[in-house]
């Protein structure tokens, strides 16, 4: 355990550090100012009776922009305990630390590069660690003021330790994000993707998240969010199922 929390740890650390580096070469080298918008959001699920369940989650995102870079940096984790009455000990139902840094070259006003890195380490589904790296293209196939809808392409390759099992192999990504401002208060987001194993498809990891927000205060800085996470792994560790699926309600400060 303590082996899989420092490897997402420095994952994720490894991956603030090279955004920073990267930002700072920007900023000393680029005559544009890079302009960055950063939120961090917390939510908590009590409930106390017959039974006892206990759920908190905690995300953090940085996206920054300048010239034609684009730096969007991300962690998120959830821990939750459940006890039944008559119950002395609780049973651990969410154990997640994830991360990744994605950064991308405008070569166009919509067409781009991409490198990618995630790490994720899942206690309850038996994922030890999972480390991914990809690059590819992408391009918007909307961009505008209230809508932007973009798909991307490319390969990459996988590092996984499933319960006493460690593999790693190349895969494709496909992916694809969707934001849609719905007011000048609320918005909402969707996004997906998809990596097959390249020599075995019927090997493949699909995530998809969709969710809205609704500002609290005028200035923008408080925001309720609602989200929902859904991951399926075709060949998921022993002794677990294939589909999993999170509903978040949180609060988000902006800044």
């Amino acid at each position: 355990m303590k082996k899989q929390i420092r490897f997402c740890v420095l994952a994720f650390v490894s991956a603030i550090g090279v955004a920073s580096v990267q930002a700072q070469l920007q900023t000393n080298t680029a005559p544009a100012k890079a302009e960055w918008k950063s939120s961090v959001a917390a939510g908590l699920t009590l409930t106390r009776g017959n039974g006892e369940t206990t759920l908190g989650t905690l995300t953090a995102a940085s996206h920054g922009k300048w010239d034609s870079r684009e730096l969007t940096i991300g962690a998120d984790g959830a821990y939750g305990e459940s006890k039944t009455a008559g119950q002395t000990e609780s049973t651990v139902t969410s154990e997640l630390l994830h991360g990744f840094v994605q950064y991308n070259w405008l070569f166009t006003d919509r067409f781009y590069g991409l490198g990618r890195a995630e790490g994720l380490h899942d206690g309850v589904a038996d994922i030890r660690y999972r480390a991914t790296f990809s690059v590819g293209a992408g391009y918007y196939l909307i961009k505008t003021t209230n809508t932007d809808l973009s798909a991307e392409v490319g390969p990459g390759y996988l590092f996984q330790k499933l319960g006493d099992d460690t593999s790693d192999y190349a895969t494709l990504r496909f992916g694809e994000k969707f934001h849609q401002a719905l007011s000048s208060h609320a918005r909402l987001w969707q996004s997906a993707e998809f990596l097959p194993q390249v020599r075995n498809f019927e090997n493949y990891i699909v995530n998809a998240e969709i969710g809205i927000e609704a500002d609290l205060r005028n200035d923008k800085k408080l925001a309720l969010r609602s989200y929902i996470t859904d991951t399926f792994n075709s060949e998921p560790a022993l002794g677990r199922k294939q589909n999993d699926l999170t509903w978040v309600t949180a609060i988000a400060y902006k800044f």
